[in-house]
């Protein structure tokens, strides 16, 4: 009995089971009326395919994808700098196209379980396919380094200048400058996961430098943190010029914490055009005319005001032979092609803003002014130590074809000195501390003649040839002194090389 109603069963699940395909049949064949057109409720974003053919549809969805290509993307740099492109400029794409066959597939094929149930589905509620686009990163750092980039600003720093002897002081400028490559990864986030597929503003990341200075902080530089002059009342008139075409080219400059200043850049060409006029310097051992000569004391002069200003020298350089308006290891030289330099750091917490001039009785001054953090009763002083001196001997002459014959330039001996430069701080007129700052070496050189040899005349030139035999300047002198009544004309003399200290 069992047996029997369970076979009954079977059989009735079978029924029940053809009964329920065949009213699927009936109701939705497998060759649906619609099978050329998608079936209503179903979209791309907000575009309805319903009643629309698969390719009606690729057109649709072309035509949308086209408008949100033309959508306004406008880039915020800063203030009211700004740089409006479309999505196409970043590359824009259709990146999931195959929702078309997707959507005209659903509901229209696969078995009939399938269909029937996207069709109910459709019946309660619409089905929405996102539209899924791409971007070319490098793209959008193209636009990012080619369009946005030029709007970039350097910081420009308070400045103060010299007019006619009065400060002059120049707010500055606040920089900005794109940081590129995060910009980018934002702008690829931003539309990717946030972008509503309409016109959009983004934000571009700025880093935003502050200019050093202000009117304020260096209309504040009044403290004089050292000083120093020195005389040149021998001097003729191009080393005067020179000495204050130098001193200008070094004057009212402004340095900040950390800033260090070349005075061979700031000094040089030595050139007419630079302001320069052929005076005495220092060439291999000999006293010879050039461009820039006297250059040399500004920069001494500078170098010991620097000394009391306590700021960092970071280079500096004896002369070949002693000079006579310092003490020894207290000048500065300055030799362009021989690489002697000036430099130094502001090594303070404050700006600092050095003047240098020259005054109607011959002196050269430099003073640097900043914001006095050293206490009063500390004073500092500066104290040459000589090591040793040389005292040259003999006498030296040299021949020179461009001078005529009776021409005798004389140099005075130059005695040679080792030496060395002590620092001395006290306070409350105490030493605490005495530290050396440089050693020089200065070089001995003879009683120096140079004697002109150009003649036509044989007498002469064997004359003058056999005074300069003899070795003995005096005696050379009374010989030109007697051929010097003779008449020669000299030759064109062209400026001796660039390789002298002033």
């Amino acid at each position: 009995m069992m047996k029997r109603i369970a076979k009954v069963s079977k059989a009735c699940l079978l029924l029940i089971i053809t009964a329920l395909f065949t009213a699927l049949l009936t109701a939705y064949p497998l060759e649906a009326k619609s099978k050329d057109t998608i079936l209503g409720g179903i979209y791309i974003d907000d575009i309805d395919l319903g009643g629309k053919t698969a390719d009606e549809a690729m057109e649709l969805a072309k035509d949308y994808v086209a408008l949100l290509a033309q959508k306004e993307i406008t880039l915020n740099i800063i203030d009211d700098f700004s740089l409006t492109i479309t999505p196409l400029d970043f590359g824009f794409a259709w990146s999931n196209p195959e929702i078309i066959a997707e959507a005209a597939a659903l509901g229209q094929k696969g078995n009939i379980i399938a269909r029937y149930k996207a069709i109910k589905d459709l019946e309660n509620s619409n089905k929405v396919y996102e539209l899924k686009y791409s971007f070319d990163s490098a793209m959008i750092f193209d636009v990012i380094t080619e369009q946005c980039a030029d709007y970039n600003q350097l910081a420009i720093d308070a400045t103060m200048d010299l007019v006619a002897g009065e400060r002059i002081i120049t707010e500055g400028q606040t920089g900005f400058e794109i940081d590129i490559r995060g910009s980018v990864d934002l702008i690829i986030d931003y539309l990717e996961n946030d972008w509503d597929k309409d016109n959009a503003t983004i934000d571009l990341i700025v880093v935003v430098t502050e200019p050093r200075g202000s009117y304020e902080e260096l209309s504040g530089i009044t403290d004089v943190l050292g000083s120093f002059s020195t005389g040149f009342p021998g001097s003729n008139a191009n080393r005067i010029a020179n000495i204050a075409n130098g001193t200008r080219l070094c004057s009212g400059v402004l340095l900040y914490p950390g800033d260090e200043f070349d005075v061979l850049k700031a000094v040089t060409p030595f050139t007419e055009a630079n302001g320069y006029e052929l005076a005495g310097s220092f060439l291999q051992g000999q006293l010879v005319d050039s461009l820039g000569g006297g250059i040399c004391q500004v920069t001494t002069t500078l170098y010991i005001a620097l000394l009391y200003a306590e700021m960092e020298i970071t280079e500096r350089h004896n002369h070949s032979m002693i000079v006579s308006y310092v003490e020894p290891s207290m000048d500065s030289a300055i030799a362009e092609s021989s690489g002697k330099n000036l430099k130094f750091l502001n090594n303070t917490d404050a700006p600092i803003f050095i003047e240098g001039r020259t005054t109607s009785d011959r002196r050269v001054i430099f003073t640097v002014y900043g914001k006095e953090f050293r206490p009063a009763s500390r004073t500092i002083e500066f104290e040459s130590e000589i090591l040793e001196t040389r005292v040259p001997e003999g006498e030296r002459v040299y021949q020179d074809s461009g001078f005529p014959v009776g021409y005798v330039s004389v140099q005075s001996a130059y005695i040679g000195y080792r030496s060395r430069l002590w620092k001395i701080i006290k306070e409350d007129g105490a030493v605490v501390s005495r530290e050396q700052i440089n050693s020089s070496n200065y070089i001995a050189v003879p009683r120096t003649a140079t004697v002109g040899t150009f003649t036509n005349d044989g007498a002469a030139l064997a004359h003058i040839l056999a005074a300069i035999d003899t070795n003995n300047i005096d005696h050379i002198r009374h010989v030109a002194t007697i051929l010097q009544e003779q008449s020669y004309q000299p030759p064109h003399v062209e400026p001796h090389p660039d390789d002298h200290e002033w």
